[in-house]
């Protein structure tokens, strides 16, 4: 009794497959897997109904009936018509133009800007030092030490006790927090290009860092300039990193 309905049971398995191959996984699986997994499943429904000559033939006596004209002609206009109209919204659906925003890939250390404004005044990016960094090691010790102070009041709950992103809000970001004892962070970095970071925060960064803006806020609102290069001092002194300078970076250019 059930070979009569071979087709619709066939069909029915087949949109069964689908949905659970698409909504039931997590995350979801690329376009390009899930036409592997259903061509490999119609070929199995394909195989079994063929495995059995009248379970095939049920499974044919549909269309037949449909294509000798022998069906009733609201069927026969709905599958003919319908072949060709989901053939088009397929091929319709693969070139499609798409109204999503062009990929923009993140630059994740965006070149600083040649000037950028602090507490109301231009600063010159090229040749900004850190002035505290001094030769003297008990005041550059005594530096330090306050800016230490600074990270934990303001600078902690994000980067973490070891400086390395992972502090209690870290994970409520994209992008995380920088790990500052990342080879591919601050070591890698001049002072000038972390003070422009620290000062300008997230709303600061150029069109090249998106689509992740980060989310640190603009310090400069909230510290002094003083404040934010004593909170340097301790960045680099507290993760183990020294700062890139510039005669490093005349040497690079140099090669």
């Amino acid at each position: 009794m059930m070979a009569r309905y071979t087709l619709y049971l066939a069909v029915a398995l087949w949109l069964a497959i689908l949905a659970g191959l698409k909504y039931l996984i997590h995350p979801p699986m690329p376009a390009s897997v899930l036409m592997i997994y259903m061509t490999l499943s119609t070929l199995g429904i394909l195989l079994f109904v063929a495995a059995d000559e009248a379970r095939f033939q049920a499974f044919l006596a549909p269309l037949k009936s449909v294509f000798e004209g022998r069906a009733p002609l609201a069927a026969q206009v709905l599958v003919l018509a319908g072949i060709p109209l989901l053939l088009g919204w397929g091929a319709w659906l693969r070139t499609a133009p798409t109204w999503d925003a062009p990929f923009e890939p993140r630059v994740v250390h965006p070149e600083p800007p040649s000037s950028f404004s602090l507490h109301g005044r231009r600063i010159e990016t090229a040749n900004l030092k850190n002035p505290l960094r001094l030769p003297d090691p008990v005041q550059l010790e005594k530096y330090t030490q306050e800016g230490k102070t600074i990270y934990y009041q303001n600078c902690f709950f994000c980067h973490g006790d070891a400086l390395a992103g992972d502090g209690h809000f870290a994970n409520a970001f994209s992008p995380i927090p920088a790990n500052f004892r990342d080879v591919g962070t601050i070591s890698m970095l001049q002072e000038s290009f972390v003070f422009w970071r620290v000062a300008t925060g997230g709303p600061g960064l150029p069109k090249g860092a998106t689509p992740w803006l980060s989310a640190m806020p603009v310090w400069q609102n909230l510290l002094t300039e003083e404040e934010i290069w004593k909170a340097i001092l301790y960045i680099y002194a507290g993760s183990g990193s020294t700062p890139r300078t510039w005669d490093e970076e005349a040497g690079h250019e140099k090669h």
